[in-house]
């Protein structure tokens, strides 16, 4: 296997745990990429663009990200709250007056991005079809009864999550969130990331899928889930599997149809320098030039609003404003790090103390959730490189 591209003095380590990732946990087709301070310290991909296939990546190969998605949808209401358009501690109702049925009168807007909004599950799941409709997703999050009270408690919006900024965004700009980001984040950063694919970059996105057992095992230590969370994922009735049911049956992500839908809770597609690259952009000058996030929201984004049993995961969960935090079950660089990952692969995130900004990308999804095995160990790479 040929690794491509380039490190910076001091990050050796990386590169050789992406090399391990290949052979140890099953890796087809990936890429990493780290900044530092803004500047570029770690460029590498191998592998395969398509998982099932033979053509090889390449630097400006791209990926669905599945929920890494969710950091880039983040940044789009923080960066409206930043430029005084949206109250985050508003009602939603002030924006988005029909969101205020069925109990759901008092949900804030921040509770929407801390996962403290009580919609995480549809009574109706939308079919892939409907759920790329804007309008019927707006339609059933609002009209859809509240399993808590919004603002007590907190569990993961999988799915809903990409209706709740969709509309709120919509609302407040005009704009779709996948427009809007696309031109007030990844146009000006230069970042190759999209929130709803255009055709004309179809073809530089590789085929995923899930990779075999015995690839995504193989030299790895198996960890068998808490009894608590296998019973979760097991039992159709658990809130954990109506929220990853929200739309069923389950999306073709190969699919150009969905590829192109507008769903930042799940569908958005990057390289793993975008990924980075956006990172980087929140926490300071990037490339000595652009940045998003202002140190006030940098710190509004990873202070902590949620934390404990997660009642969708089943395990002890923490998030700020539309961004985990770093814990058990995602662990990040620092207890300062926030970002996200996307379920069984991709992660990407930011920590101001260190300057560091990272992107994974890969065409092989693992069961992991929120902790997949070779992002963290490039993290721990990263730590070690810095150490």
């Amino acid at each position: 296997m040929d690794v491509n591209g380039v490190v910076a003095e001091g990050f050796e380590p990386v590169r050789e745990a992406f090399v391990r990732n290949f052979e140890l946990l099953g890796d087809r087709g990936a890429a990493v990429t780290v900044y530092r301070d803004g500047h570029r310290v770690v460029d590498l991909w191998a592998g395969t663009k398509d998982i099932d296939g033979t053509a090889p990546w390449q630097r400006d190969t791209a990926q669905i990200v599945r929920s890494a998605t969710k950091g880039v949808a983040a940044a789009a209401l923080l960066l409206l709250a930043q430029r005084g358009e949206l109250d985050l501690d508003a009602p939603v109702g002030e924006y988005w007056p029909e969101y205020k049925a069925a109990g759901k009168e008092r949900t804030l807007v921040w509770h929407l991005l801390a996962h403290r909004a009580g919609v995480p599950v549809l009574d109706r799941p939308l079919t892939p079809d409907q759920a790329a409709d804007p309008v019927l997703g707006a339609k059933a999050v609002a009209t859809q009864a509240p399993v808590w009270e919004p603002g007590t408690d907190h569990g993961y919006h999988a799915q809903t999550y990409s209706w709740l900024t969709c509309e709120l965004v919509r609302r407040v700009t005009g704009r779709s969130i996948g427009e809007w980001i696309a031109d007030e984040i990844a146009g000006p950063l230069g970042a190759d990331l999209w929130v709803g694919l255009p055709e004309a970059e179809a073809g530089r996105v590789g085929r995923v899928a899930q990779l075999e057992a015995a690839q995504a095992e193989a030299g790895a230590l198996r960890v068998r889930p808490k009894r608590s969370v296998s019973e979760a994922y097991a039992n159709p009735d658990s809130l954990t599997r109506r929220a990853f049911g929200a739309i069923t049956p389950m999306p073709d992500e190969n699919d150009p149809a969905y590829r192109a839908a507008v769903l930042p809770a799940s569908n958005g597609i990057a390289t793993a320098d975008g990924l980075a690259r956006f990172y980087a952009s929140l926490i300071g000058e990037l490339d000595g030039g652009t940045r998003l996030f202002t140190p006030e929201t940098v710190d509004l984004a990873r202070t902590e609003r949620s934390s404990g049993p997660d009642r969708v995961l089943v395990v002890g969960t923490r998030f700020g404003l539309g961004y985990m935090l770093h814990g058990s079950a995602s662990p990040l660089l620092s207890d300062r790090s926030f970002g996200h990952p996307g379920r069984g692969g991709a992660l990407g995130f930011a920590d101001p103390e260190s300057g560091i900004a990272m992107g994974y990308v890969t065409n092989g999804f693992r069961k992991s959730v929120t902790a997949d095995p070779r992002a963290q160990a490039l993290v721990r790479a990263v730590r070690t490189a810095l150490s």
